[in-house]
């Protein structure tokens, strides 16, 4: 084990020639970052977890109930138990083979099974109240850990000449203000890593998780090797643009509409600005260009410079996907959804009643007789849809003593 260790720990490839690990040890005068105080990160990550329910239920929760926030969730699906029985055993997404089999069975159409499972999915999916507290301690963490590095990296030499990062190395003494934000960092991180399993699932649940081992993995190895200085400039500029997101996120779902539009808006232009602009030419310039003049070329190194990088990809997809959310901003006054939402949609929605496939009445009554949406929907039920929200004379319906009547068909 002490080979493999010692194998592992190899100084040529984890330090720059003529550094050696006993150059970054604590001593009387100076604190170094030492690897075991990493383990800090996990009783922390847990505390911060539990703090994280307490904030959820007595805080965010009540806060979003004065606000009125929605606490049902999505429309349930009608109780079916061949469909359940498919949905819970088989598939939850059926190929147009298995509807076809489906609709035969139940004698349903399959344009209600496919919103029967669309519902049922959705149902799994959190309300609006769960979504908003989740939004709300986020927005807090942020806010919060985002003021304290501001707090003590404006007073840094290296937030305001970066090839500072590199004076010294490796005899540049760990502070208490930059120990406790990298470990808090750390730990917030490892609880993101460990609680993305129960939170609200995304569409881009799998390049989350990726973004969140190449930030611990990063986090630790600048710490190890004492990059600390590019590695708080690194942390602070992500924060920037989370705080704006969370915050835009929760005035959507209290339905201030206006205040989210503009907080989006906020938010895009400084993700643009700090993942586009301020990364590359801050933070990948000194770690590419003024750390190889500082220190040399070593194979620690282009790990560093190879995760950061990573990170830029992520940043380029996702300001592709803020970009079009901006432009429907602009273009037509509102977000029109969260482009990572997992909860589905359609125009038919709101009609969860299957439609049987025989043929009913054309005409809707007021009585019992009629089909009046309960057992059946008459082939003009796309025109229904299309007019739906507009008077029955303005749809091309005509009114008798019984009712309001389609319009014919055409042969």
């Amino acid at each position: 084990m002490a080979g493999i260790l010692a194998w592992f720990w190899n100084e040529r490839f984890w330090l720059p020639h003529n550094v050696t690990w006993a150059d970054l040890k604590s001593t009387e005068e100076a604190a170094f970052p030492q690897a075991e105080e990493l383990y800090l990160a996990f009783p922390l990550a847990f505390c911060i977890f539990m703090i994280r329910l307490v904030f959820e239920r007595f805080i965010a929760k009540p806060c979003a109930l004065a606000l009125k926030v929605q606490a049902n969730g999505p429309q349930k699906a009608q109780p079916n138990a061949i469909l359940e029985k498919v949905f819970t055993a088989i598939t939850k997404h059926p190929d147009e083979k298995r509807l076809e089999g489906l609709s035969k069975q139940l004698d349903w159409d399959v344009r209600s099974i496919q919103r029967w499972f669309r519902q049922r999915r959705n149902q799994e999916k959190p309300s609006t109240l769960t979504k908003f507290c989740e939004s709300t301690w986020r927005f807090t963490f942020y806010l919060y850990i985002f003021s304290y590095g501001v707090r003590f990296l404006k007073k840094a030499s290296w937030l305001w000449n970066t090839r500072q990062c590199w004076a010294g190395y490796p005899y540049q003494p760990l502070t208490p203000d930059t120990h406790y934000y990298y470990i808090v960092e750390l730990s917030f991180y490892w609880s993101l890593m460990f609680s993305q399993f129960i939170d609200i699932k995304r569409k881009d649940f799998s390049i989350m998780f990726t973004h969140h081992i190449v930030t611990i993995m990063l986090i630790n190895l600048s710490y190890i090797n004492n990059w600390i200085r590019a590695g708080t400039m690194t942390l602070c500029l992500h924060d920037s643009a989370d705080v704006v997101l969370e915050a835009a996120k929760m005035a959507n779902y209290c339905k201030y509409q206006k205040l989210s539009d503009f907080l989006f808006l906020t938010f895009a232009v400084v993700f643009i600005v700090t993942r586009l602009f301020m990364y590359p030419f801050w933070v990948l310039n000194t770690t590419l260009f003024e750390m190889y003049d500082a220190l040399g070329n070593f194979p620690a190194m282009w790990i560093l410079n190879i995760m950061l990088l990573i990170l830029q990809i992520l940043h380029c997809f996702w300001s592709y996907l803020i970009l079009k959310a901006a432009y429907k901003v602009i273009a037509k006054g509102k977000v029109v959804k969260d482009e990572r939402s997992d909860v589905e949609s359609s125009s038919d929605e709101e009609d969860s009643v299957p439609r049987s496939k025989t043929p009913q009445s054309l005409t809707t009554t007021n009585g019992t007789g009629g089909t009046n949406g309960t057992n059946g929907v008459s082939p003009c039920f796309f025109l229904v849809e299309s007019n739906k929200g507009r008077l029955p004379s303005e749809a091309g319906f005509s009114q008798s003593s019984s009712g309001y009547h389609l319009p014919k068909l055409p042969p």
